[in-house]
Parts: C-alpha cells; sequence; structure tokens
C-alpha cells in the first residue's frame, strides 16, 4: 500500500480549546443538569469552544445511558445549537452494539461529533480494534474522534491501524493519550487527522507539530490560560506559549499526575471554588484535605491574585 504525506494542518472539527468537563452530581448523588448548564456556560464563556461530555472525566462508567443522554440535551440546551460550541459525547465501551446505540442516542440529543474510547478490558487484537471503529463510523450519523488511551483500555490503537482507520470519511480525529510522540508524528505526517491532545502536558508540544488543539481536564478549572498557551503560539509568541504553558504545569500535576484521577481533582477544585461540579460517584472517593490544600496552592501558582 502506498502512503502519501499530507501537506495541510488539519482542520479542527470540533474546536482547538476542548474541555472533558465533569458531570456535575446533587449532593445526593444524583444528575445536577442545572449545574452541568452553569458550568458548561462557564467554560465556553471562558474561551472553550468544545465540551467532551460523557468522557472518563465526565464519570461515564458509573452514569446511565438515560443520564449521558440528559447531560447532552441539556448542555446543548445552555450553549446553543448544533456547531460551535461543539459538543463531542463520548460513547465509547467495551461492547461494540452497545457503543452504537450510544452513538445513535448521542446524535439524537444534540451532540456534534462523538468521541469512541478503544474496546477495553478485553484487550482485542489490531485487526479486531480496526472492525470496531469502523463498524461505529459506517452506521454514525456524527463524525467520529478515535480515543487512544492504552493505559486505562490495555490496547493501543497502533499508528498503522490508525493511518489505515484515517481513510474512513467518518473518521476524522483523535484524543491522543498514547504518550507516543513518535507514532503521533508519524500518523500527522501520513494522515488528515485532526489530533487533540489529551494529556495537558502535551497540549502545546502536539500544537506545535501540527494537531488541531486539546482535550483538557484542567481546563475545568483555568479555561483562559489552557485557551491563551494555543493563542499566544498562533500569534506567533512562542516564547510567551511557552511560559504560560510551564505556568500550568504544577496545576497539571498536581490534577493529572499525582495519583488520583482527573475526575476527583478537577470537582475538589470546582467545589473549592465555588463551582458546579458535586461529589464523584463510588468506587472514586473524594478528595482528602491533604490534597485539597495541595491542589489550591497549585491552582494559586497558575492564577496569581491580581
Amino acid at each position: 500500500m502506498t502512503h502519501t504525506t499530507s501537506t495541510t494542518t488539519p482542520t479542527p472539527p470540533f474546536g482547538r480549546v476542548l474541555c472533558a468537563m465533569v458531570t456535575p452530581f446533587t449532593a445526593s448523588g444524583t444528575l445536577d443538569l442545572d449545574g452541568a448548564q452553569r458550568l458548561a456556560e462557564r467554560l465556553v464563556s471562558e474561551g472553550c469552544d468544545g465540551l467532551v461530555l460523557n468522557g472518563t472525566t465526565g464519570e461515564s462508567p458509573t452514569t446511565t445511558d438515560e443520564e449521558k443522554a440528559e447531560l447532552i440535551r441539556a448542555v446543548r440546551e445552555a450553549v446553543g445549537g448544533r456547531g460551535r460550541p461543539s459538543i463531542l459525547a463520548g460513547v465509547g465501551t467495551s461492547d461494540t452494539r452497545h457503543t452504537i446505540e450510544l452513538t445513535h442516542q448521542a446524535e439524537k440529543a444534540g451532540a456534534d461529533g462523538v468521541l469512541v474510547v478503544t474496546p477495553y478490558y478485553s484487550k482485542p487484537p489490531q485487526d479486531a480494534v480496526e472492525a470496531h471503529f469502523r463498524e461505529v463510523a459506517d452506521t454514525s450519523g456524527l463524525p467520529v474522534a478515535l480515543y487512544d488511551i492504552p493505559g486505562r483500555t490495555g490496547t493501543r490503537i497502533e499508528p498503522e491501524t490508525m493511518i489505515r482507520l484515517a481513510a474512513h470519511p467518518g473518521i476524522v480525529a483523535v484524543k491522543d493519550c498514547a504518550y507516543d510522540f513518535l507514532g503521533t508524528q508519524k500518523v500527522l505526517a501520513r494522515t488528515g487527522l485532526a489530533y487533540y491532545a489529551g494529556c495537558d502536558e502535551h497540549n502545546l508540544a502536539l500544537y506545535a507539530v501540527g494537531a488541531a488543539g486539546c482535550v483538557s481536564t484542567v481546563a475545568n478549572v483555568i479555561p483562559g490560560h489552557i485557551r491563551a498557551v494555543l493563542d499566544a503560539f498562533d500569534a506567533g509568541e512562542t516564547a510567551h506559549a511557552a511560559r504560560l504553558q510551564r505556568q500550568a504545569t504544577p496545576l497539571i500535576e498536581a490534577m493529572m499526575a499525582a495519583g488520583l484521577p482527573g475526575t476527583v481533582t478537577a470537582k475538589a477544585l470546582l467545589t473549592a471554588l465555588g463551582l458546579p461540579a458535586g461529589p464523584v460517584r463510588a468506587p472514586l472517593r473524594p478528595a482528602d484535605r491533604e490534597t485539597l490544600d495541595a491542589l489550591l496552592a497549585a491552582y494559586r501558582e497558575a492564577v496569581p491574585e491580581p
């Protein structure tokens, strides 16, 4: 098979700065749709041009199919009609049939695209991984973003598999959490897939080699700062962009690399800042006081007092 090198920068199909939004719950643990609408409105007003709903940060493993649809409908109502800001709905499961059902549900609820994670736990071989994504894309009325996060799923989408999948007209983007910078650049060089950094520490680095943007968990608390990094780079202010990225590093580390899932740390910070979040659902547990103090210290470093 002959491959050609892409010579154009991928057009961002879902915007540049997407927040992997938490799913707010009430104190009793039910879905807080009012809180979700208020949080979504804040994120959009402060710089996000896309929202990822029902992802890992949105606690998709512990929300029901009905709750997932309700969340999409509520946020769609809050941020406006289809288009900008975009809603990318997480629909990936370990079951191809269920993933297709969630894809159709997300389309009816008002999503602009679907985020499909590699089937997890069963560890399918690459031909089965490819077939899974193709079957979802074949039946989807929405553009598909692949989600490569082998640290959680146990299975990589190998670069050669990604290159083959890029030929499918319905597969347009990738959320990249593979921690394989060389493999990512290989796919960027050989396809038109729009890549989104899925790990906040890679936002600027991946953008600098041609990514479309980022899907950021840290944007739940500092959306404007995450956007400012990419804005500075686009303006040719690369040194300033690097300074802004470094300024956020302590918060990125505290939220994403200190031993707790980003859902837990994001909700802890949002609650402390008086923003909609609520508790996490079991088996996750809330951050303790020591962790919260460290998160707040890192937040103040990223967002100094005026």
